[in-house]
């Protein structure tokens, strides 16, 4: 046989399916090809990954003559009539008659206008919903409603509908039905061994396809759902964990000597003892620093978790071998608190040094901000060159040119996740060729599943238990003009008792000036309302560095009894004093967002409360977790429940190649199963050379743009 014929009776490869344009299929003329096209469909692997959004299943469907009032039920019917009616406050309401032969049935319509011209006589739909008696007859009001067109089968697969492209989901459904019969003679490559697919209960791919398509029975979509999903994962971790691999083979680290008595001094004078989480993750850390590949390690904890402390542990055991370390902060804000904070914490602690007299010498921690200017800021330059610099705390600037370091030999980046590829070589630049070891801190839980797939070429350490002595934010939920008043009050009485308030304004979406004028307004009103008699003050982004620093000292130092702000607060300002959050029109604002601004009370001795305020009275699951809950860690999975995946690829909202079947809510157990076989082919065949069908799908369907955003962490 040639290798010509060979190939031709290889299984097609998705890389052969997207290059047969649609057009090749009968049926799709010019007028349909530009629809598809639109539709986003432009080749046979696209309608083939163009998968159905649900099933109906005919073998559940009920008569209309067997529904009754109460219940819901899914009825396969024909249009019969529609009608559209303008009503009194200028909305539409389209009232359809349908029937099956067995009874009619009413269904109204309201606010959707479009479902006149959808819905015409002769229409063959299903409808899902609750059926109602009205004046004796039955009705449905805004059912889910699917086109099926004349379709017998037991499972109609039903594809994602658009109003601006007319394409029909029976058609679609013939053209896919079409390209897998044609696909019949050579089959499609599968991915995964034999092996792999008998121990994790995973069917063939072309099943898979043909089940997902056109499904015997519910049990079939399932598995073929579950089988395609299983590959978006493993793309996706392959990807990750080549990366991870490739990184730790060709980077040259530092093996540190940890384990030695800098460390052990720095937490014997500690006021409180470390707890469990933390002493679980210095050691983790410490383990990879130990290491002589570069450490590459998101530590991950709660707002007052402690993971300063922990960062501080990882930047002695560099300081203790002769190197350096570096603490990275988003803000000159956050750089200068932390620098305040570290340097507290290292107060009396001395270093090795045998051109010393004494043997030692005091540690020395200096910042580095574009606020350190003059003959300062040539100290710190010089004395990071000269090596007698050993923490330096800043912002970017530490990375940029005319910083130059003896022995960089760590960098903690705090709320940065994704700290890119172009600063992890910038960083290398600094250090000989050397990477330093790099710890990524973020005070934003990530669920288990989102931290495995999206930080996947990351270590991770979780800080999940809060150190004694933090006391317990009470949160409340204030819904309605009624409510809030509590609110002020319960202002009024913490600041007569010597304590401070933060009120944050209103998210308004993509729109800083906005943010502004709502904080503005705030503030007037509640000058000029119901905080007359207190001290006000007012911080938002549009204000000059040296303004926003003037005001929040003033704060600090008690001048300010309540802080009126917009989000610029939301991360890392520490005023132990400040006793109640008041968040307005709360539920504009997200889960993980409401949490991290709560964190900026309860920081020192006093009982804490967070105000969630929201002009509406309906029910809101997010404001019900956050007063249910303070684990951060709890709320991260619940906010994924509630909210939904998004993309993970990049920003972008639509993509060829962003997960379309997998679910980090659902699927938990197939994303450990696709990083584990991702582990073992990686490590048994770094560059793929005997993957070729997996090594050309990733190639095809995560670009290296979105390769990049996942590793930018």
């Amino acid at each position: 046989m040639t290798s010509a014929s060979a190939a031709s009776e290889a299984p097609l490869t998705f890389d052969e399916l997207a290059q047969i344009d649609i057009a090749r299929l009968k049926g799709v003329g010019d007028a349909k090809h530009r629809a598809l096209n639109e539709y986003g469909i432009q080749d046979v692997l696209e309608l083939l990954m163009t998968y159905p959004r649900r099933w109906v299943d005919r073998t559940n469907q009920q008569r209309v003559a067997d529904a009754s009032a109460g219940e819901e039920v899914l009825l396969v019917v024909e249009v019969r009539g529609v009608e559209e009616r303008q009503m009194r406050n200028r909305r539409k309401m389209v009232n359809v008659r349908v029937g099956d032969g067995t009874g009619t049935l009413r269904i109204t319509f309201f606010n959707q206008p479009w479902r006149a011209r959808q819905l015409t006589v002769g229409l063959v739909v299903a409808i899902h919903g609750k059926v109602e008696d009205y004046r004796g007859s039955l009705q449905m009001t805004n059912p889910i409603v699917d086109l099926i067109g004349d379709r017998t089968g037991r499972i109609v697969p039903i594809y994602p509908q658009s109003e601006k492209v007319r394409i029909t989901t029976w058609e679609l459904a013939a053209l896919v039905d079409q390209a897998l019969r044609r696909c019949d003679s050579r089959g499609i490559a599968d991915p995964v061994s034999e092996n792999d697919r008998e121990r994790l209960g995973l069917i063939g791919r072309f099943d898979a396809l043909k089940s997902i398509h056109g499904p015997e029975s519910m049990a079939a979509a399932t598995a073929a759902r579950r089988r395609l999903a299983f590959d978006e994962l493993l793309r996706v971790q392959v990807e990750l964990v080549r990366r991870k691999r490739e990184l730790e083979r060709t980077s040259r680290g530092i093996q540190h000597v940890v384990g030695g008595e800098l460390v052990e001094r720095f937490v014997s004078t500690l006021p409180f003892p470390l707890t469990g989480a933390q002493q679980r993750a210095i050691a983790e850390i410490s383990s990879d620093m130990v290491s002589p590949q570069p450490m590459h390690r998101l530590l991950q904890g709660d707002v007052g978790a402690g993971k300063t402390i922990v960062a501080v542990a990882a930047l002695l055991n560099a300081v203790q071998g002769g190197h350096q370390g570096a603490l990275m902060a988003p803000t000159e804000v956050l750089a200068e608190q932390h620098g305040t904070g570290v340097r507290a914490l290292l107060d009396g602690l001395a270093v090795m040094d045998n051109d010393n007299l004494f043997g030692e010498r005091p540690l020395r921690v200096e910042l580095l901000t574009n606020r350190v200017t003059g003959q300062d800021r040539r100290d710190v330059l010089a004395g990071l060159a000269d090596g007698s610099v050993d923490l330096v705390i800043g912002t970017h600037a530490l990375i940029q040119d005319g910083v130059e370091f003896a022995s960089l030999g760590a960098v903690v980046v705090d709320e940065q996740h994704r700290f890119g590829v172009e600063q992890r070589a910038a960083l290398r630049a600094k250090s000989d060729e050397v990477v330093p070891d790099l710890l990524v801190m973020t005070a934003t839980p990530i669920p288990r599943t989102a931290a495995m797939t999206v930080y996947g070429d990351l270590d991770v350490s979780a800080l999940d238990e809060l150190p004694p002595g933090r006391t317990p934010i009470d949160t409340h939920w204030a819904a309605g003009p009624l409510a809030e008043a509590s609110v002020w009050a319960s202002v009024r009485d913490e600041v007569a008792a010597g304590r401070q308030a933060y009120v944050v304004c209103p998210l308004i979406e993509e729109s800083e000036n906005l943010e502004v004028a709502s904080a503005e307004e705030t503030f007037e009103q509640l000058v000029g309302g119901e905080l007359s008699e207190l001290r006000v003050g007012l911080l938002h982004g549009r204000m000059s560095s040296a303004d926003k620093e003037r005001t929040m000292d003033a704060f600090r130092a008690r001048d300010i009894d309540v802080l009126v702000a917009t989000t610029v607060i939301e991360v890392g300002v520490d005023v132990p004093n400040a006793t109640v959050m008041v968040v307005l029109d709360a539920d504009r604002f997200g889960i993980a967002q409401l949490h991290q601004l709560r964190g900026r009370v309860g920081r020192g001795e006093h009982a804490s409360s967070c105000w969630l305020v929201t002009s509406s009275e309906e029910a809101n699951p997010r404001i019900d977790a956050l007063v249910a809950s303070t684990d951060g860690f709890e709320l991260a999975e619940i906010d994924l429940e509630l909210r939904g995946e998004g993309t993970l690829m990049s920003t972008a909202q639509k993509g060829r190649s962003d997960l379309r079947l997998a679910s980090l809510r659902r699927d938990r157990e197939l994303i450990e199963q696709a990083r584990e076989v991702a582990f073992r082919i990686i490590d048994e065949d770094p560059e793929l050379t005997n993957s070729e069908v997996l090594r050309s799908e990733i190639a095809l369907l995560l670009s290296e743009r979105e390769g990049d955003y996942l590793t930018k962490s």
